[in-house]
C-alpha cells in the first residue's frame, strides 16, 4: 500500500490532487459527475465581497495547446456564498479551501474576518493576481511589497492554512515566494496564468473583450515546471504546482521538481473527473516503483 497523504500547513490531505480555483465552480456543481471525496481538496472559485458579473463576452478563447480566459472574477459574493453554497459544501467529504480576491488590501482582510466566523472551511488561497484599485489597477501580485503586506495582514486573522497563489508575470517568482514565507504563509501555489492575447485575423480585432487574458493549459506546463523548481530551491514551505497538468504523468513531473501537491485546472473543462484519474495514476506509479509514500516524489528529480 502507498501512503498518498501530504501535508499543507496544518492540513493533511488524503492525496496530493486538488482542483484549481475557477475550474470546478464552488465544488458542488459536479456532484452528479464526480466523487469529490476522492480528491485531496477542492478550491472554490474566487470570492469577493460583493457579487460580480465579470467581464463581457468573449471572455474565453481556445488557443493552440491551451485557452485564454478573462472571466473577471465572476462570483456570487461572500454573503450568498455563505447562505447558499457553504451549507452544501460542508457535507462534502473532502478538504474545502476558499480562494479569496480583493481590490484593496482592506477587502482581503474583511473577507477573512467574515469567513472565519463560519465552520467548514479548512484553509484559504489568496489570489494576489487582482487589480489594486488604489494603485491604478496594477495587480497586487506583481509587486513584492504589496504581496508581502497582504500576507502579513491576513496571517494575523486566521490560524487556518494560508496559501498564496503567485503570478508568473514577474522577473523572479522565488523572491515573492520568499517574501510570503517570511510573513507566515503556509504554502504557495505556483503558478497562476500567463498574460496572453489572441487576434481574429478576419476582423483584425482581439478575440477577448478585455484584449489580454490569462493563458492556461498544456502550453504553459514547461514554464510552470521551471517556476516550481525555482521556488523549490529557495523556500522551505510546501509548493502546490499547477499549470497545464492534464494527466498523472504531468502531475508526477511537478512533484519531481519540488511540488508537494498539485492543482488540476483547464483539464477539468474537458473531463471533470480527471483529478480522480490523476490521483489513481500517481498511486499506481508509486506502486510500480515500490515507492511507499507519495511525498517521497517531492524534489526527487535526478540531476
Amino acid at each position: 500500500m502507498v501512503d498518498t497523504s501530504v501535508n499543507i500547513g496544518s492540513l493533511q490531505l488524503k492525496n496530493p490532487v486538488m482542483v484549481a480555483s475557477g475550474t470546478f465552480g464552488y465544488g458542488n456543481e459536479c456532484l452528479d459527475l464526480v466523487d469529490v471525496s476522492k480528491l485531496g481538496a477542492v478550491i472554490t472559485k474566487s470570492l469577493t465581497l460583493k457579487p460580480r458579473d465579470g467581464n463581457p463576452p468573449m471572455r474565453i478563447v481556445e488557443t493552440t495547446g491551451g485557452m485564454l480566459n478573462s472571466i473577471g472574477l465572476a462570483n456570487v459574493g461572500i454573503q450568498k456564498f455563505i447562505l447558499e453554497k457553504l451549507p452544501e459544501l460542508k457535507r462534502l467529504n473532502t478538504t474545502m479551501i476558499v480562494n479569496i480576491a480583493g481590490s484593496t488590501i482592506e477587502e482581503y482582510e474583511e473577507l477573512l474576518k467574515i469567513l472565519e466566523e463560519h465552520d467548514g472551511i479548512a484553509g484559504y488561497e489568496i489570489n494576489v493576481s487582482c487589480p489594486n484599485v488604489k494603485e491604478g489597477g496594477l495587480a497586487f501580485g506583481t509587486r513584492c511589497d504589496t504581496t508581502s503586506e497582504i500576507t502579513r495582514r491576513v496571517r494575523t486573522l486566521t490560524k487556518k492554512t494560508l496559501i498564496v497563489k503567485l503570478t508568473p508575470n514577474v522577473t523572479r517568482i522565488s523572491e515573492f515566494a520568499q517574501a510570503v514565507e517570511a510573513e507566515g504563509a503556509d504554502a504557495v501555489s505556483v503558478m497562476n496564468t500567463l498574460v496572453g492575447i489572441a487576434v481574429d485575423v478576419k476582423s483584425q480585432k482581439p478575440k477577448l473583450s478585455t484584449i489580454t487574458g490569462g493563458l492556461s493549459g498544456p502550453a504553459i506546463k514547461p514554464v510552470a515546471l521551471a517556476k516550481v523548481y525555482e521556488v523549490y530551491k529557495n523556500v522551505k514551505i510546501p509548493i502546490i504546482g499547477l499549470g497545464g497538468i492534464m494527466n498523472w504523468s504531468d502531475a508526477v513531473e511537478f512533484m519531481l521538481v519540488g511540488a508537494t501537491a498539485i492543482q488540476v485546472g483547464t483539464a477539468n473543462f474537458i473531463d471533470p473527473s480527471v483529478g480522480i484519474k490523476i490521483a489513481d495514476g500517481i498511486q499506481k506509479y508509486c506502486e510500480e516503483r515500490r515507492i511507499s509514500r507519495v511525498i517521497d516524489l517531492k524534489g526527487a528529480m535526478k540531476l
